[in-house]
């Protein structure tokens, strides 16, 4: 068995002639670009790329194919190099069963079966040319073909306010939207960890995926996961979200929640930090709030356990949200180090000081070590983080 660093949720901006994948997501996101960046910067062994869907990005897959600069993996999976990428899609349901619409992402083992989702999605959505679209039909008719189909079924940031499972009302348990059988394991977002989800007791049944939702080329692995397989392939994906034979997602590593955008409730007007009993904004008097996290969580919370031999959670800090670090100063540690995995768990202390300052290298260790303090996100906008001296 080995360990490999691991990011499931990885958005495309635009296809290889320029046209728009994911619309909120960078240009600069490009199929080429992602592949480099998480191969030789970040130090990922696998990605998940969900916008595989779209034609034209299936062409772009085809022809690295044919030009022997991918190939396709006997457990499933496409190898670039040293990197496996896993063919994936989000999809927005809202059937009659939702108060609101709900994220998912699914995977595919090759790219025939991804192809022949698209077939059946294409008539089931308005424009297969683009990222998270609305599927027309239900979010179990939706789990049953991927399931069909060998497929992964995997509901997506499922605390965030907007366009997740618990968010901002929509659902209370998972079992209004889902088939629970068929769901083989839960991402928590930015604004949750382990210990948050697990005051919930339905989810005790389900692997954790911390992934990044990148949008842009720096949010690569902002989030990611080491998961235990013999292999960095399909099949053993499958089996290690299932915790089969020794295969298991062995750590979780994310954005501590207070950093995510999402955690605290906020004034829908002037995003002032509120209480959820408040009847109106202290600051500008506004009588809305967004609810965060934290208190969708304190809702739902049913127990005070936790699922046995649940992963560590570790909350980390990506390079860019470190105080000090700007493009030219990551760009001459990433000279010298390669990767952001090695920079952030594993270069010694005494080598980073080779490169950078005592400042910045306080900042990394702190990061390392979890000792940090933190202004708290809400509303859509990221905490902040502060390192002790």
């Amino acid at each position: 068995m080995q360990q490999y660093y691991v990011d499931l949720h990885i958005h495309l901006g635009r296809t290889k002639s320029g046209k728009p994948v994911k619309i909120t997501a960078s240009k600069t996101m490009t199929l080429p670009t992602i592949l480099h960046e998480a191969l030789n910067r970040k130090g990922l062994n696998m990605v998940g790329i969900i916008d595989c869907h779209v034609p034209e990005v299936q062409n772009e897959l085809e022809d690295l194919l044919s030009e022997g600069e991918m190939t396709e993996l006997v457990g499933g999976g496409l190898c670039y190099k040293n990197l496996t990428v896993i063919l994936g899609c989000e999809i927005e349901v809202f059937d009659e069963h939702c108060k609101g619409p709900v994220h998912v992402l699914v995977y595919f083992p090759t790219l025939a079966k991804i192809k022949e989702f698209t077939h059946w999605l294409e008539s089931r959505l308005k424009n297969i040319t683009l990222s998270t679209q609305r599927i027309y039909g239900t979010a179990v008719e939706l789990q049953q073909k991927v399931k069909s189909m060998s497929g992964l079924f995997i509901p997506a940031h499922i605390f965030t306010p907007y366009k997740s499972l618990y968010g901002k009302g929509v659902a209370s348990s998972l079992v209004e939207v889902f088939d629970p059988q068929l769901i083989d394991a839960v991402e928590l977002g930015l604004s949750a960890d382990s210990y948050m989800a697990d005051q919930i007791n339905e989810l005790h049944n389900y692997t954790y995926l911390s992934n990044s939702d990148a949008h842009s080329v720096g949010k690569i692995a902002r989030e990611y996961q080491v998961i235990q397989m013999k292999a960095p392939t399909f099949l053993e994906l499958r089996k290690a979200l299932h915790n089969d034979n020794n295969r298991a997602v062995v750590a979780n590593y994310g954005l501590d929640p207070k950093l995510g955008k999402y955690y605290h409730a906020v004034c829908e007007r002037c995003f002032a930090t509120m209480g959820l009993g408040e009847g109106c904004c202290v600051k500008c008097g506004h009588k809305k709030i967004i609810k965060g996290v934290y208190y969708r969580i304190k809702e739902l919370k049913n127990t005070n356990s936790k699922r046995e031999n649940r992963p560590s959670y570790i909350h980390q800090v990506p390079l860019e949200f470190i105080p000090g670090i700007g493009k030219k100063t990551l760009r001459n540690l990433l000279d010298h180090f390669q990767t952001e995995m090695a920079i952030i768990h594993q270069v010694p202390e005494k080598s980073l000081l080779r490169v950078v300052n005592r400042s910045i290298v306080n900042s990394i260790m702190n990061a390392r070590n979890g000792t940090l303090s933190v202004e708290t996100g809400g509303g859509g906008k990221y905490g902040r983080v502060k390192f002790k001296d």
